[in-house]
């Protein structure tokens, strides 16, 4: 018997794992899956430049490292946080809530 091992996950030089000939992240494809519930299937769908090999692929990667990728996500996550809140008080955010007080003095 003989074992045939395939990968479709690369890994750069800054240790993201992107899927192999498709200019897309692993992250990608987990987020679709986390905060949609899209299945395999779904994701194909919704993204027909992947094959249904490099999603599985990606889910089997992400599985793998779950750990590491959903503190990667809840890294993101805050950051984006943190910039909405330092967005929120802006001078253009300022401006605009001033012009929509005037709006609505009108």
């Amino acid at each position: 018997m003989s074992t045939v091992a395939t990968t479709h996950i690369e890994i750069d030089e800054r240790g993201t794992a992107w899927i192999a000939g498709a200019n897309t992240k692993v992250i990608e494809v987990v987020l679709d899956k986390l905060a949609y519930g899209w299945s395999p299937e779904e994701i194909h769908f919704q993204h027909p430049h992947l094959a249904l090999a490099q999603i599985y692929s990606a889910l089997a990667y992400y599985y793998d490292h779950q750990e590491e990728i959903d503190a990667d996500i809840e890294r993101r996550r805050q950051e984006v946080e943190a910039l909405a809140a330092e967005a929120a008080d802006s001078p253009l955010q300022q401006k605009l809530r001033q012009l929509r007080k005037l709006g609505k003095q009108r």
